[in-house]
């Protein structure tokens, strides 16, 4: 399965959730797979800095939906959110590794599920957390997404993808900036609060 059938599946059951996502391939292709969840998606964060930051909106949102769009080589430098998750037990928190084996994005060396000895989601259930799955078809990836976003609980699926990225997509030509205030304003009209208000003048 690739990850652009993939995120068209879990985009299929999104309304209202908040989506932070990796940098790479996988921005296009959920600008594209998902336009109508576009405003409410954190484009282009740091490997390491997806889960972890939309753990933060979890928690700081705790009765809004949260999605995680990370990658295996995202979650391989910061394993210890999975513990965090399992400690801190955010009822509102969905957690989707895309686990293509490799650095796509910088010409595809391997990340260290690609030897088949690591394995994310053990590792999730090793660190404490109940509901930790891998997807190897669609099918499962789909099913898993809809316990998902109905679980009371964090809840992890590392989807095993094809190390490709979908073609003649369209490019998003947004910088990292301008998504930032365009998903502040999101979360604010959505929310009725005021997160970035006008500046101080002394």
């Amino acid at each position: 399965m690739t990850r652009y059938e993939c995120m068209q599946a879990l985009a299929a059951r999104l309304r209202d959730e908040l989506v932070v996502l990796s940098l790479g391939g996988s921005v296009d292709e959920w600008y594209n797979a998902a336009p109508h969840m576009r405003a409410a998606s954190l484009f282009q964060q740091q490997l390491g800095c997806v889960t972890p930051q939309a753990f933060g909106l979890a928690a700081g949102l705790p009765h809004r939906r949260i999605v995680s769009l990370d990658t295996d080589g995202g979650m391989m430098f910061n394993l210890g959110i999975l513990a965090t998750l399992a400690n801190e037990r955010p009822e509102n928190l969905l957690v989707i590794v895309w686990d293509n084996a490799c650095y796509l994005s910088i010409g595809g060396p391997p990340t260290h599920t690609a030897s088949g000895l690591v394995d994310i989601a053990a590792i999730g259930r090793g660190a404490g957390l109940e509901h930790a799955y891998t997807a190897e078809s669609l099918a499962d990836f789909d099913a898993l997404c809809a316990q998902g976003l109905a679980t009371a609980a964090p809840f992890l699926v590392v989807a095993k993808v094809e190390a490709v990225v979908q073609p003649g997509i369209r490019r998003k030509h947004s910088d990292g900036r301008e998504d930032k205030y365009i998903f502040v304003r999101h979360v604010e009209a959505t929310e009725g609060i005021v997160i970035m208000g006008p500046s101080e003048h002394n």
